[in-house]
């Protein structure tokens, strides 16, 4: 089965634990979920790994390295770009935040408790992102490829467009 663009997904999964559903964003929330994850599975959540966490997660769309390094400055004078690769080579090692490639950016996600891939809804006009919580298109995804006979090894799927607000703007 291809996935076109007039395909829809069934509302099958509409109880799944990542059924598509829209996310209010807490920040303060969101960081306490990840100390609690980093405790639970013996990580160390440092202090720099922490802020770099709490600036991308108040962030409202997509953050850039060095627009991080510049926050980060602002406080820390001395603040480095290889200190906020490691923080952010930690943070998405362990799902804590996810790398939107075509942009370059980051974003929290939204179950920083559980390893899952999800697919994006990028605006180009306002630069904001939605994570899509529904696990059938990774699935999807990853069955077509073993019907290919392609052993994938991580999928990133990142579809570009305007979103509701900036169409009706």
């Amino acid at each position: 089965m291809i996935f076109s663009r007039g395909d829809t997904l069934s509302n099958d999964a509409a109880h799944s634990p990542h059924a598509h559903h829209p996310h209010h964003h807490d920040a303060k929330g969101f960081v306490r979920a990840v100390e609690h994850a980093s405790e639970q599975r013996g990580l160390r959540l440092t202090p720099l790994r922490k802020e770099v966490l709490e600036l991308i997660a108040a962030a409202h769309k997509p953050v850039k390295a060095y627009d991080l390094l510049d926050q980060l400055r602002e406080k820390h004078g001395n603040a480095a770009p290889p200190t906020v690769y490691r923080a952010l080579d930690f943070l998405l090692e362990n799902g804590f935040i996810h790398k939107l490639e075509s942009i370059n950016a980051f974003v929290s996600c939204h179950h920083p408790t559980e390893a899952h891939q999800v697919p994006f809804l990028i605006c180009d006009t306002c630069s904001s992102a939605q994570e899509v919580c529904d696990e059938r298109v990774a699935e999807l995804i990853e069955a077509q490829a073993r019907a290919l006979g392609f052993k994938p090894q991580a999928q990133t799927l990142e579809v570009h467009g305007t979103c509701k607000h900036c169409r009706k703007a």
